[in-house]
């Protein structure tokens, strides 16, 4: 399933939030992207459509299973690419800005050839 870069935002944000957050709410979401709450409703809707999200009678957001894989991978190629990039000698806040555009447009194959650049080349701390 191909989801356009806002909607990957927005799983990546819920996976994130759900790490430090007993519970997740759009408003939670909206602050963190800041982004509108109809923008942020919209988008929850779309996201529970597509079998990604569930929103509990309280208003709670969840990542579905489905949800849960996208974002990790999501997740995981925004901390792998700002850790090469810092790694580089680029600012740590230009090396997160980029990341997050980048992660989303990056190949699989490509994505895969930096990992393992990595695994091999730089200090994994």
């Amino acid at each position: 399933m191909a989801l356009q870069e806002s909607g990957e935002m927005y799983l990546e944000t819920i996976y994130v939030l759900s790490k430090t957050h007993t519970n997740v709410r759009s408003v939670d979401i909206g602050e963190e992207l800041g982004y509108s709450r109809p923008s942020v409703s919209r988008a929850m809707h779309l996201l529970k459509d597509e079998g990604l999200v569930k929103i509990d009678e309280y208003g709670f957001v969840k990542l579905t299973e489905a949800g849960t894989i996208l974002a990790k991978r999501i997740y995981e190629r925004h901390t792998v690419l700002t850790k090469l990039f810092v790694d580089l000698g680029v600012d740590e806040k230009i090396a997160t800005e980029d990341a997050c555009r980048i992660e989303h447009y990056i190949s699989d194959e490509s994505f895969e050839a930096i990992k393992i650049h990595m695994a091999k080349h730089c200090d994994t701390n």
